[in-house]
């Protein structure tokens, strides 16, 4: 028995039918909507669109009280993003991102970055 693995990095156009698809479909047809793109499930494409994708996610840049707010919120809720996305007003993913981010800079900055 031969098993196909999906997955991998998203694609532009991958993105593109995705949100031609939740026009169309909904936002409770990811069968459906995974139907159409050959290399992703329904669970993925959920997840692309909530946390990738969706128009009210916020794509600007961070600014300095969002950082101030996400690192005194990572300081109390250490590692659950879920819980600290809606208070800074980003996903969790975001959030992650940006932490790691904050992170290597502060250690560059000290020199106590390790490669």
């Amino acid at each position: 028995m031969r098993i196909t693995m999906k997955g991998g990095i998203w694609k532009n156009t991958e993105d593109e039918i995705l949100k031609v698809a939740v026009m169309k479909y909904g936002h409770n047809q990811w069968s459906r909507i995974s139907s159409l793109l050959v290399r992703k499930d329904a669970k993925q494409c959920k997840a692309r669109w909530y946390e990738w994708i969706h128009p009210s996610i916020k794509k600007t840049d961070w600014t300095r009280q969002e950082d101030e707010k996400l690192l005194h919120l990572s300081n109390l809720l250490p590692s659950q993003w879920r819980s600290i996305a809606p208070h800074v007003g980003r996903t969790p993913s975001q959030c992650l991102e940006r932490y790691e981010r904050l992170l290597d800079a502060a250690c560059a900055k000290d020199g106590t970055y390790e490669s």
